[in-house]
């Protein structure tokens, strides 16, 4: 990459092994499989990629061992734009690997993750990242809270907004609150969090605004087919969903994440920033995959200049 990074993406980078079967297996049962495919994934290894493709300036901090082919893990990720310089290799570890199995009777699944590699992302390497150029932060909760809360708290001195994504859930993750400028989650990620700071079940809008006084300007509420919800100082706005068929909805809220920054870092408004997200989020759900249904920049504009 030639342009220095506006966005900095910290977060896990996984090698998913997907295996189709009739149904899921009993215990002690061997059964045929169908087919297997494998695929880059981890919702840091997403969100960047989704950004890049959409003409964001990204780069992404991790750490990928180079055990079990670590390294064409990473040359995957140059490959599709990301500024990979800020992810650390180590020669011994093995990289984070999720296995899952579905079930073709009725679409259940069945999921083992092994953090490897992104079980820790150390203080040095945090300490070590270059900000300069910087305008986002971003992290999700598949990192130790702790290295989320150092890069974040370096973030904010150098005047680099911050985004969390606080998925998936972990307890704990209300601390890092004071330090976000814009909270990203889902309604039930939403409302554990609420839970956990003592509050009760309420409306997408209240529970935005309960998370918005523990510190960040915004927060956003993403309600899968209910559209969006965003609430910042001037009040809750409401985004509908786009009209589409849903074909795979996994990925589609690291999407509507890399999407929405990548608008922001642009200097994109608030309202055409959820409209770009919230449109790239549906071109992803339309498709079956993860990153491979991830959109490029001129799909997204070509869906949004159907509705003027």
């Amino acid at each position: 990459m030639t342009t220095a990074p506006e966005i900095l993406v910290l977060g896990s980078v996984n090698r998913d092994l997907i295996v189709h079967a009739p149904r899921l297996p009993l215990p002690g049962e061997t059964l045929r499989g169908q087919r297997f495919g494998s695929c880059l994934g981890g919702k840091g290894a997403n969100q960047a990629v989704a950004a890049a493709r959409l003409g964001g300036r990204v780069a992404l901090a991790a750490r990928v061992g180079l055990l079990e082919n670590g390294a064409a893990m990473v040359a995957q990720l140059s490959g599709e734009g990301v500024d990979t310089r800020a992810i650390v290799q180590p020669a011994d570890e093995v990289p984070g690997v999720a296995l899952i199995v579905v079930g073709a009777e009725d679409a259940e699944n069945q999921i083992v993750t092994v953090a490897g590699s992104n079980g820790m992302l150390p203080m040095e390497q945090v300490e070590a990242l270059e900000l300069t150029g910087l305008r986002w932060m971003v992290a999700q909760q598949e990192l130790p809270l702790a290295s989320i809360a150092r890069a974040f708290e370096r973030a904010r001195a150098a005047g680099i907004r911050t985004v969390l994504n606080a998925a998936p859930f972990r307890p704990g993750s209300e601390s890092l609150l004071p330090l976000v400028d814009l909270l990203v989650v889902n309604a039930l990620e939403a409302q554990a969090l609420v839970t956990t700071l003592g509050g009760a079940a309420a409306a997408p809008e209240t529970l935005a605004e309960s998370l918005r006084r523990q510190g960040p300007a915004a927060v956003l509420v993403s309600l899968g087919a209910e559209g969006l919800c965003w609430v910042d100082a001037d009040g809750p706005r409401r985004v509908p969903a786009r009209a589409v068929k849903a074909v795979d909805t996994v990925g589609a809220g690291d999407t509507l994440v890399g999407a929405l920054v990548t608008a922001l870092a642009e200097g994109q408004s608030v309202a055409n920033a959820l409209a770009f997200a919230q449109a790239a989020a549906a071109l992803a759900v339309s498709r079956a995959g993860v990153q491979d249904a991830m959109p490029r920049r001129q799909e997204v504009e070509l869906l949004l200049a159907q509705n003027h």
